[in-house]
């Protein structure tokens, strides 16, 4: 199975502060399409009567011309992370956020509270491979700090499970993570990506299967935070073709993070010795992901056009590299079968994805099998067993597995609970895979099914101190600004009464053709248990109903997943769950794009929000790095249409002086290679300069990125920093769970 191309990741629970007093801009941006105008929806107040609680800030205005419309920024020189007086800025921010936070009421105890929820898991293990004779897989193994990459003797015996490899082992603070691993085809060996805190810089090291041995062969930096980093080893395991980044000299400094390519290299020669596989045609935000047959016979290349979700696909046949598909052909994805052929996933007049099949040996797209037409529900991944082809589907959020054999005959559909999620199918033998299904309310388990007759739960399953009995997920309806309907997760305690009381915490993303599905996070009980309600909503810019969902949220409709998310928070008011001073907002990455525009756009609508390594300046973005992979999905100020769209809503541009804005928590990581930290510092400059009465906190992890790879008690300590500042903010009275 092809390991997916790098995309824009959502996060769950993450924090920032500020402060400055302001003119306004040279220009005013236009008010977002739909959004409430300054009479309907900002509350004008008077500044405070001191900002002596942040940091100063100075003013720095330089002027930047677009199109003929010359935007005033005050804080761009805050974009310089290697600056000093930024640098200085950020530890006075950070030192007094954590004045704030540590002095809260709730935070000793929620730490206590969610460490005991996190900590008490049972050992649980994702991520499966299976090679030749051998069963790879990573395991979560709670208190350790990171996952550990294990083999099995049997998935039917977690016991059996012998570490290859334990990142604290190489680094005891946890600030050390693996980004991926790949097996040789016969098991004996494995690739596996590591970096460091939070960086994403990834170098592949090789490892003797049976002794955890280093081999010595080292690749640096095949991983990366822009275009992620693959490995795909060939038929004898002798050697494997890796993603490469350029090296010194080869590009210029800010092309450095671009022009991935594929080289391959021999177990046991110098990385000057690699040689050149493909790439050098391919576009400047190429992201490459690597795939095996597994004959070995062929070699898989799936390259990721930047985040808006278009492929092209090259297969090596051992003598040479061939193109399959091009951009416009929309194939989503594409695997090997055990059969020798090719099955894609395509969207090329299926919004909601058709399944096509390809021989191996003659890979004429025009030619392509039709063997899973467009359905209602929109397809989100596959596996082909000995005599199966499984399907999983997502139904607005939820999942469903369907199953076929490989002729396209529709067997009877794979029974799974409501309300969950399919995440990894793992083939075993045969025709038996292992699924991993997940819900909000009960740990996620593998369960194992034949290919027909009765899903069962195997021995892999995980268990939490964490109990959900008396609470229930509920689907709501939301109707949007243009009328569309938007679904929504609610969990809430069963039987509760509908008064508008209850603390209340949305979580919402929106882009990359990335759906919510149902996860179980321990640490939720921490809210809920204090009277809370958290809610997920399925925006519109996901993949949760097709492609059509997800471009409806993308380029000039960006404004639809601001008026989805509006659409949500107001229902949680109207419905009686709660109130806007009871509640509150999450996101992160692009969420935390979200975020900043609901901050900016309906501050009327909630009381507190938590946003996390959030893009808010729109005009600046795609000159960072990362910005340019973004490109595909959110536009360019370079386009004089798409231009307008984003100084339209760029929330950064759209804080107004005087302005009552919600309380704010903003949380991001200086070594975060997707969203840069700059972005973070200047929302949080502006929106203390606008004077408001709430506080704007900026968090800054020195030793941090965007969360990926992030360590055990990074993920306690910030979730109980999140949920003692909302509970503050919503004026919620932490109480110990007795006995916990």
């Amino acid at each position: 199975m092809l390991t997916p191309p790098r995309r824009s990741l959502h996060l769950l629970p993450l924090l920032a502060l500020v402060a400055c007093a302001d003119p306004p801009p040279a220009v005013t941006p236009p008010a977002p399409t739909g959004a409430p105008s300054a009479s309907s929806a900002a509350v004008v107040v008077a500044p405070p009567a001191s900002t002596s609680m942040y940091p100063a800030t100075p003013k720095r205005p330089v002027v930047n011309e677009y199109h003929g419309t010359k935007v005033t920024d005050d804080y761009q020189w805050l974009e310089k992370s290697d600056d000093p007086a930024t640098m200085a800025w950020m530890k006075d921010e950070t030192r007094v956020a954590r004045g704030v936070l540590d002095g809260l009421p709730a935070a000793a105890a929620l730490r206590q509270r969610i460490g005991g929820l996190l900590k008490g898991q049972s050992s649980s293990f994702f991520s499966f491979r299976r090679a030749g004779k051998t069963q790879f897989a990573l395991k979560s193994a709670p208190p350790k700090e990171q996952p550990l990459l294990v083999t099995l003797a049997s998935v039917d015996d977690p016991g059996s499970a012998k570490v290859l490899l334990d990142p604290s082992v190489l680094d005891a603070s946890g600030k050390t993570t693996m980004d991926f691993y790949v097996p040789s085809l016969d098991g004996k060996k494995v690739a596996v990506s590591i970096s460091k805190g939070g960086s994403e810089s990834g170098d592949v090291h090789v490892y003797d299967a049976a002794t955890g041995k280093e081999l010595g062969d080292l690749i640096p930096h095949v991983n990366g935070g822009t275009a992620g980093g693959s490995v795909a080893w060939n038929k004898d395991g002798s050697g494997f073709f890796y993603t490469r980044y350029p090296h010194a000299g080869e590009r210029a400094a800010e092309d450095m993070g671009f022009f991935q390519q594929v080289y391959f290299h021999k177990l046991g020669t110098p990385i000057d010795k690699d040689t050149y596989a493909l790439g050098k045609e391919l576009p400047r935000i190429a992201e490459i992901a690597l795939a095996t047959s597994d004959d070995g016979n062929y070699t898989l290349a799936e390259v990721a056009n930047g985040d808006g979700g278009e492929f092209a696909h090259y297969l090596f046949d051992g003598k040479a590299w061939k193109q399959l598909t091009k951009l416009e052909d929309k194939i989503t994805s594409m695997i090997f079968g055990r059969d020798g052929r090719l099955y894609l996933l395509s969207t090329a007049g299926a919004p909601r994805g058709k399944i096509l099949r390809l021989d191996a040996r003659k890979p004429d797209l025009t030619k392509a099998e039709l063997l899973v037409p467009e359905s209602e529900a929109s397809i989100q991944s596959m596996a082909v067993t000995a005599s199966r082809l499984y399907v999983a589907d997502l139904l607005g959020g939820p999942s469903q597995l369907r199953l076929f054999d490989l002729q396209g005959k529709a067997q009877p559909p794979v029974p799974i609970p409501p309300i969950s999620s399919v995440g990894q199918l793992a083939r075993l033998g045969g025709d038996d895979v292992l699924i991993h299904i997940s819900s909000y309310l009960a740990p996620s388990a593998w369960h194992r099914f034949a290919g027909k007759g009765e899903v069962t739960r195997s021995k892999l399953f995980s268990t939490s101190p964490a109990d959900f009995t008396g609470y229930e997920a509920v689907r709501e309806t939301c109707v949007s600004k243009d009328g569309t309907k938007v679904p929504m997760t609610v969990l809430r305690k069963k039987g509760m009464t509908m008064d508008h009381s209850a603390p209340t915490l949305l979580y919402g993303y929106g882009r990359y053709d990335i759906s919510l599905s149902p996860w179980f996070d321990p640490a939720t009980l921490a809210w809920l248990e204090q009277g809370g309600v958290y809610a997920v909503a399925n925006l519109r810019g996901g993949g949760e109903f097709g492609e059509a969902w997800h471009q409806q949220g993308m380029l000039a409709k960006k404004q639809n997943v601001f008026d989805d998310f509006a659409a949500c928070a107001a229902q949680l008011s109207t419905s009686g769950y709660t109130r806007p001073d009871r509640l509150a907002l999450q996101g992160g990455s692009n969420g935390g794009l979200l975020m900043g525009a609901m901050i900016t756009q309906h501050p009327e609508l909630f009381r507190a929000v938590h946003s996390a390594v959030g893009i808010y300046d729109m005009l600046r973005s795609e000159l960072w790095p990362n910005g340019a992979f973004n490109i595909p999905e959110f536009g360019t100020v370079k386009d004089p249409a798409l231009f307008k769209a984003l100084y339209d809503y760029s929330p950064y541009h759209y804080v107004k002086d005087g302005t009552a804005y919600p309380s704010v928590l903003f949380t991001t990581g200086l070594n975060d290679p997707r969203v840069d930290p700059g972005q973070s510092r200047k929302f949080a400059a502006r929106l203390q300069a606008a004077g408001g009465k709430n506080p704007a906190l900026l968090v800054v992890k020195m030793d941090g990125g965007h969360g990926i790879g992030g360590s055990l008690s990074d993920q306690i300590d910030e979730s109980a920093d999140v949920f003692a500042f909302l509970f503050k903010e919503l004026g919620v009275e932490y109480k110990p769970v007795a006995g916990k």
